[in-house]
């Protein structure tokens, strides 16, 4: 079974790297994805992360389209609460005019960051998740075309019709995903427990809509691959210390890979790192295709989305050449 595959990237900040360097990346990254056929590229917001450079999503979005011709670029996602939705409409409806027919709008609830930053990030911190399914409806309202007596306008925005996509790992956004009658991404490459019950839920309580006459699900995993299990198993060192950094309230640079990382975590690091990416496909270019045939063949879902959380960028392109070879891509 083939189906298209996209990329997850969050500009990671590499040890021993600056932020500038993360966003040289991130454009080779976009770049090889689209010559390898993949179908879009995805940056998500994070704030105050030393790992992560994608903060300001939308305008690393417009660096990342205009060094490519014609992969779709996206938000996975746009944490709405953080912001007005005639802000996001502005900056999208921007996007979407300077590379029209690109630009996917994928969004969430959380904050992407820790509670202190999130309450400098919003403008009311006691309301806005409560507001998330009308701030949904608010920024549709600015894509769409306008109405009569529309009294507030998003300039650029209006007719632009930016595809929203929600985007959890929960029931509650799968719920109102199918619902509202939007495309669904499951964040399955670090909260695998509900991917399942929300597949199920959203497909059930689905909608037709302006946007969407059927559900589309697309999930997202973890990928490593190398020339054999023992490297990539190595590379992929680097994103279980991440977890273990977070677990402990660490916040570093995305860290070097290290030979052995029992070596540096308890037993409870060890069957955290094992919770949390168990969907994670680490291994020889067959070993991962037997693991991503396994995972598409269980959920059906109609599209991936891939993380490559590798510390050297050319180990990072060789793994996302070496899924593509998987021959489990559907080219876009």
């Amino acid at each position: 079974m083939t189906i298209p595959f996209s990329v997850l990237d969050l500009a990671p900040i590499a040890e021993g790297s600056s932020a500038s360097d993360a966003f040289k990346n991130s454009r080779s990254l976009a770049i090889q994805a689209e010559q390898l056929g993949y179908k879009r590229v995805w940056l998500a917001e994070h704030h105050g992360m030393h790992g992560v450079a994608s903060s300001a999503t939308a305008v690393v979005l417009g660096h990342i389209a205009a060094a490519t011709d014609k992969i779709r670029v996206g938000s996975g996602g746009v944490m709405l609460p953080n912001h007005s939705p005639l802000v996001i409409a502005e900056q999208f409806g921007t996007l979407a005019t300077l590379f029209p027919d690109r630009v996917d709008l994928g969004l969430g609830r959380a904050p992407g960051t820790d509670m202190a930053t999130a309450r400098a990030l919003r403008r009311n911190f006691t309301s806005e998740v409560d507001n998330y399914p009308e701030d949904i409806k608010e920024l549709q309202g600015y894509f769409g075309a306008p109405q009569a007596g529309q009294n507030i306008l998003a300039v650029p925005g209006a007719n632009t019709h930016v595809p929203i996509w929600l985007l959890g790992s929960s029931l509650y956004s799968a719920q109102l995903s199918g619902q509202m009658g939007l495309p669904y991404s499951f964040a399955s490459h670090f909260a695998p427990e509900q991917l399942f019950d929300a597949i199920s839920l959203y497909r059930s309580s689905f909608k037709a809509s302006a946007q969407a006459q059927s559900p589309y699900v697309m999930a997202g995993v973890m990928a490593v691959v190398a020339d054999t299990d023992a490297e990539a198993e190595y590379l992929f060192s680097s994103v279980q210390q991440q977890f273990m950094n977070l677990r402990r309230g660490v916040n570093r640079p995305f860290a070097r890979p290290v030979d052995d990382i029992t070596a540096i975590c308890t037993a409870a690091d060890l069957a955290m790192l094992n919770h949390i990416l168990r969907y994670a496909v680490v291994g020889s270019k067959q070993t991962v295709t037997d693991k991503l045939s396994q995972f598409i063949e269980t959920t059906k879902i109609d599209e991936l989305i891939v993380s490559t959380p590798i510390h050297d960028v050319q180990a990072r392109l060789k793994s996302v050449q070496m899924l593509a070879d998987t021959g489990l891509m559907l080219g876009c």
